[in-house]
């Protein structure tokens, strides 16, 4: 699902880590809905329910971040953290329930009365709009403010980048090729049908059983096309949620008042607890751990966790340690290999990158055991039907300096070669995990060359941008990636699907196009079995690393620090283990 962002956090003393990361403690049963009462503590307190439970209103809730996100615009942005702030101010079609842990994947309407209505053949979705919405000027919400947003946000690349490439491979195109709404004045996509103001329908190219999770993105925010001004939307994004924005300055930060037309009648989960939500971004994490340290702020908006610093001053204070919470998030670091750049377009190559990287070394890079254990597959273990393998053995996953060199000789590099490696520039542990990358592969005379760059722009220029990095070496990139919904399919798709590659924000960093992936992934989404498809998935899985696309690094799990001003505290399996941020409030 989305890009998953691991803040700063260099190699933790690896002593640190072994001792103390097996320790836990107990916790009291949680409340069950939130609205006060009794509330969960404890480490993992959050995973398993309702940290500091309850329905005071008032107060300013602060979110701090280390660097800035792709776009706070709902129609462009692919960062989870993103997906889940969003829903503070835009209310897609379908969402994810505030839960802990994997209650968290229970799919609820939104901006809808209920789940979509599918025909017969599989081929037609129809959801109806709750009656009552509005924006936040006070205008009526329409179905066609939701073909819109659908609209804008697919078929307009060169505008609007960032999100994911689903419904442009879903729905049936016109009979000349859509451009998208800036280019295209005649009406919009055929395919997606407005009958009345409260229904909107969406024709596929084949069944799809997943499309309930599909529109749960926030591409499907409604968006008034009068009110849209392009690239420029972000600056004044129209709200349909609990919170609107008062103010907002690219790259430095936000302010969220309540909206005034929202009404709690029309939205069963969500509440309108504090006064503000401010936002500030490019605050150094060590300042953001201890802001919430001391309850000046309340949560770390990328939802990564904290720095080497702070991590082992939590494992080491019990009392601190007993706010924290810890918990896989169906995310896994990976580094992927560009199979359309020589010599890594051949397979011997990059297999010969798969032997070599000694994964021991990354994962202490990214802080120990507590933040990840040792992956050999793509798909994550709490994804459905992730079947373990491994295909590049090594002693202790410490890497095979005999069996790289041997693939080396196989595709005619017996001697190595150069290449550059991209991290982004505001994460310690991505940059850390590189430079053991480049330690493990020196020692093959594999030479890389680092690049760093930030991750605002990471995607929109640089990482996955074919024209860039087939032009500019870029063989190796590093890359953190969520379920976009808790299945094969919601987890796989975009990074393998050889259709999934676009010119700009593409996720198929790896630039894979496999005839028998692609037939796989076909079969997967019009296979009505749920079990036929996870075994689809293992062989997309599979064949995935015999290709040695990607070199699985760490199933990643997030280690955050609760701040005890901070109310209505549940980590997530739906956000990949971050905190919902939908009912988030302040006891200050």
């Amino acid at each position: 699902m989305r890009r998953s962002r691991t803040l700063a956090l260099a190699a933790v003393a690896a002593t640190t880590v072994l001792v103390v990361s097996g320790c836990n403690s107990s916790t009291k049963s949680a409340g069950g809905n939130g609205s006060g009462g009794s509330s969960a503590s404890g480490v993992d307190a959050a995973t398993k329910g309702i940290v500091n439970a309850s329905d005071k209103k008032g107060g300013t809730v602060t979110y701090e971040m280390k660097g800035t996100p792709d776009s706070f615009d709902p129609g462009n942005t692919y960062y989870v953290y993103m997906y889940n702030f969003s829903r503070l101010y835009g209310r897609p079609l379908m969402t994810f329930a505030p839960g802990s842990g994997q209650a968290g994947n229970k799919l609820v309407p939104d901006l809808a009365s209920a789940p979509g209505q599918v025909s017969a053949d599989g081929l037609t979705w129809t959801y109806h709009l709750r009656a009552g919405l509005k924006y936040e000027d006070g205008t009526p919400v329409t179905s066609k403010d939701v073909k819109y947003a659908v609209e804008r946000s697919n078929f307009a690349p060169d505008v609007n980048s960032n999100g994911p490439t689903y419904f442009n491979e879903l729905l049936v195109d016109n009979a000349t090729p859509y451009q998208g709404p800036y280019k295209d004045k005649t009406g919009g996509l055929d395919s997606i049908q407005t009958p009345d103001d409260l229904t909107v329908s969406f024709h596929l190219k084949h069944p799809f059983a997943d499309f309930d999770y599909m529109v749960s993105s926030p591409q499907t925010v409604p968006v008034p096309q009068a009110k849209d001004t392009g690239a420029t939307y972000v600056n004044h994004v129209m709200s349909t949620g609990s919170y609107m924005f008062q103010s907002y300055q690219d790259g430095k930060g936000a302010t969220l008042v309540p909206n005034p037309n929202w009404d709690p009648s029309t939205d069963p989960i969500r509440k309108q607890l504090a006064d503000k939500i401010v936002v500030k971004l490019n605050i150094d994490q060590a300042t953001v751990d201890n802001d919430l340290l001391a309850g000046n702020a309340q949560v770390d908006l990328g939802g990564g966790g904290v720095d080497p610093q702070t991590q082992a001053k939590l494992l080491l204070d019990p009392k601190l340690k007993a706010q924290t919470d810890n918990q896989y998030g169906g995310r896994l670091v990976y580094l992927a290999l560009n199979t359309k750049v020589a010599p890594l377009d051949n397979v011997d190559c990059r297999k010969a990158v798969e032997y070599a990287v000694d994964k021991v070394s990354v994962q202490t890079a990214e802080g120990g055991p507590i933040r990840g254990e040792i992956a050999n597959t793509v798909l994550p273990p709490d994804i459905p039907g992730q079947q373990a393998f491994n295909l590049y053995p090594s002693t202790n996953n410490g890497g095979d300096v005999a069996q790289a060199k041997a693939e080396l000789a196989k595709c005619n590099q017996p001697n190595g070669f150069k290449t550059t490696i991209l991290a982004r520039s505001e994460r310690d542990t991505e940059v850390a995990a590189a430079t053991s990358i480049q330690a493990a592969l020196k020692k093959v005379g594999i030479e890389l060359d680092i690049q760093q760059y930030p991750q605002g722009k990471y995607f929109s220029d640089y990482a996955g941008v074919p024209k860039f990095d087939n032009s500019n070496n870029v063989g190796l990139i590093m890359m953190q990636w969520g379920a976009d919904w808790p299945t094969g399919y919601g987890f796989l798709q975009q990074i393998v699907d050889g259709r999934a590659i676009k010119d700009s924000g593409n996720s198929n960093l790896a630039q894979l196009n496999d005839p028998a992936i692609n037939s796989l992934i076909d079969d997967a989404a019009t296979n009505t079995d749920p079990a036929a498809r996870e075994k689809d998935y293992q062989q997309i899985d599979k064949q995935t690393m015999a290709d040695a696309a990607y070199v699985p690094l760490t199933d990643y799990k997030v280690f955050l620090y609760r701040s005890s001003s901070a109310t209505n505290l549940q980590s997530s399996a739906a956000w990949s283990g971050e905190y919902d941020y939908l009912n988030i409030g302040t006891n200050k």
